[in-house]
């Protein structure tokens, strides 16, 4: 059993950062696909981007240019560097871990852009 813990949300003002941190446990990290998802009210749960076991990255076309994920191996954690927030970036978001046959979920950490 895998459990991912997030953190880092919290209320920002647009055009300001946060940084997002999910800590895995367990020793399969560094061998799987790993990413960052978001749900906003009413709305379906979409992939903010995710990253390869070998480093290999994808974004979502709203956080290309102003997200940055990566991935320490060493201490289980995936990270969401988000610049230049907006507004429509307010939502709960999900760190995942895809083993294939399993996917897991981490409890999400909610984030609110609003001046």
């Amino acid at each position: 059993q895998v459990q991912l813990v997030e953190s880092g949300g919290g209320l920002v003002q647009p055009g300001g950062s946060l940084r997002l941190s999910c800590v895995a446990s367990g020793s399969i990290f560094r061998l799987v696909t790993t990413g960052w998802y978001r749900q906003a009210p009413g709305k379906q749960r979409e992939l903010v981007a995710r990253i390869t076991r070998g480093g290999n990255t994808a974004y979502a076309d709203s956080a290309k240019g102003r997200f940055t994920i990566s991935r320490d191996n060493a201490k289980n954690t995936v990270y969401l560097q988000m610049n230049s927030l907006k507004p429509e970036d307010t939502a709960i978001y999900y760190c995942n871990l895809d083993l294939g046959v399993e996917v897991y979920w981490g409890q999400g950490t909610q984030v609110t852009v609003s001046s």
